[in-house]
């Protein structure tokens, strides 16, 4: 019995442990990584950034050309725009999710 009940204890209590942790992961997943604009290319549906680190996928900063998920995100960004984004690697494929201007 005592051992049924320090059983469950400890499992509520990692589980509690596991829910923090994944929300704190999860957090600092969605960090927004600076950037300045350097190339806008709508018909290619493509944005050159000089950028600094991307926390999320362990890039270090550096200039680079990315897709877009939405290509309507181009359409208020020109060269120069100082801004903050969000990109992913999906399949395969670094791609800019969210870009906004820095304020």
């Amino acid at each position: 019995m005592l051992n049924t009940i320090i059983s469950n204890m400890i499992a509520i209590v990692f589980s509690g442990i596991m829910g923090l942790a994944s929300v704190s992961c999860a957090h600092a997943a969605d960090v927004m990584t600076s950037g300045e604009v350097r190339k806008v290319d709508k018909a290619a549906k493509r944005i050159t950034l000089k950028h600094g680190d991307i926390k999320n996928l362990g890039m270090p900063g550096m200039t680079m050309t990315f897709g877009v998920q939405d290509p309507a995100m181009l359409n208020q960004l020109k060269v120069g725009d100082k801004v903050k984004f969000f990109a992913e690697d999906l399949k395969g494929v670094i791609t800019a999710t969210r870009i906004e201007r820095d304020k």
